[in-house]
């Protein structure tokens, strides 16, 4: 059993450690080590391209993770005052926008929003007589859109169980001593959840800043940092494509590991007992 796991973790991240390694390579073949050095990173951080990909990114993921994060947490404080059907209703329903598969999302996504446009333009250009109107299209909003949608389920599942894991005595401790509703929130609740907010706004980040199958599909002309790759690539590995892979998988290492240390339980006592 010890050497089926064995192999099957090799199996797993043997690929991602070679590309690891490949990423160091002083030659241009991505498949052969002709010596160690680090130019491939400086190069593929002086891409202009590269950058400009980079860039919207980050605006895309930082932008969806928070709407996530603010809706994720709103619809988790209103299930809490669900009753118990409806609460399961929702729980299923949010738990299938998890598992549900990127390809799925992007397809469904790309086909609401080009029926949703070809309702709004018209609209639009009935507003506008006489002028250029705006016309909705695939891009910027049509990525952090399909992005904040999906990460919503998985921040609201995460403070949803932090929620349910302080229970209702403080709620009513602080109703017994007179605050408000907003009062309570604000001293009592928030700053026990917030820790699972952040966790959820980190994660759906990474998400958002990894994904390139719904992107791929709801991106319109604009380019992600995993499009860039993927166009790349068709060209050919080189050693540059295994830095960007490397640099990515290092701060998605990072950004999955600090919102596992904000998750942890905090109720736990330490090693000297307090």
């Amino acid at each position: 059993m010890r050497s089926f796991v064995t192999a099957v973790f090799l199996f797993l991240y043997a690929p991602i450690a070679l590309v690891v390694l490949f990423s160091f390579n002083a030659g241009r073949n991505a498949s052969e080590i002709s010596g160690f050095s680090l130019a491939w990173y400086g190069k593929a951080f002086t891409n202009r391209f590269l950058l400009e990909a980079l860039q919207n990114s980050l605006l895309i993921a930082f932008v969806s993770a928070g709407l996530a994060a603010v809706f994720g947490t709103m619809a988790a404080l209103g299930m809490e005052r669900l009753g118990g059907k409806s609460r399961a209703l929702f729980d299923g329903l949010f738990a299938a926008a998890i598992v549900v598969p990127g390809v799925v999302i992007g397809i469904a996504t790309l086909v609401a929003l080009v029926s949703l446009f070809s309702v709004l333009n018209p609209a639009l250009a009935w507003i506008w007589p006489g002028e250029t109107p705006p016309r909705l299209g695939l891009g910027y909003g049509s990525v952090i859109a399909a992005h904040g949608l999906f990460s919503l389920a998985l921040v609201t599942m995460l403070v949803k169980a932090r929620i349910a894991s302080l229970g209702r005595d403080i709620v009513e401790a602080s109703s017994d001593l007179n605050a408000t509703p907003l009062t309570t929130f604000r001293l009592i609740v928030l700053p026990q959840i917030m820790p699972s907010i952040l966790a959820g706004f980190l994660l759906a980040f990474t998400f958002s800043f990894d994904d390139f199958i719904v992107a791929f599909f709801v991106a319109g002309s604009e380019t992600t940092l995993p499009i860039y790759v993927f166009a790349s690539i068709r060209r050919g590995v080189t050693p540059e494509i295994n830095a960007i892979a490397t640099s990515v998988l290092v701060a998605s290492l990072l950004l999955i590991g600090l919102s596992r240390f904000m998750l942890r339980d905090r109720s736990r006592p330490g090693p000297d007992g307090e």
